[in-house]
């Protein structure tokens, strides 16, 4: 983790994406899914761990439909400032298009009971490649698994 790679793929001088990291949240973690109109629509989905947001690329965006699988493809982290992000990238750009909130909220690892607990067992899920999360948004509630397929920085995600 960490965000080498996110500032290695931007001009910030060209565009007004967060640059800077932030403290994480005190008391439970955030998620958010950014709708992104870029070359091809899709929408982003970002956890955070530790500081910074983890990253996927769900081309036909998250489903709240129990059991659909979604392919979800592993992006670089994000700022967790970009959990805020609106707006234009401009053309010329990595990821040029218009980025809008979808949803955001909340959300804990399956059975943690606190915030500490459920960062140890993301990152265990991490390792394993089989992240459990309840998510708490206005749009997307519930139990989903991201689920690696050992196929470069393929996954996918489903609600279970």
């Amino acid at each position: 983790m960490g965000l080498q790679q996110y500032r290695a793929k931007r001009n910030l001088k060209r565009s007004r994406e967060p640059i800077r990291g932030e403290k994480p949240s005190r008391t439970r973690s955030i998620f958010v899914v950014q709708r992104h109109d870029a070359s091809h629509l899709h929408y982003d989905f970002r956890l955070e761990l530790k500081g910074v947001l983890l990253s996927w690329a769900v081309p036909k965006g998250p489903s709240r439909t129990a059991k659909v699988k979604r392919l979800a493809i592993q992006t670089e982290d994000h700022p967790l400032s970009y959990a805020d992000f609106e707006g234009e990238i401009p053309e010329g750009n990595y990821g040029a298009g218009t980025v809008e909130i979808w949803d955001r909220g909340t959300f804990v690892a399956k059975d943690a009971e606190t915030k500490a607990d459920s960062e140890k067992r993301l990152r265990a899920g991490l390792k394993k490649g089989h992240l459990a999360v309840t998510l708490q948004g206005k749009k997307l509630k519930g139990d989903f698994d991201l689920i690696y397929l050992r196929r470069g920085k393929l996954w996918i995600l489903v609600k279970r």
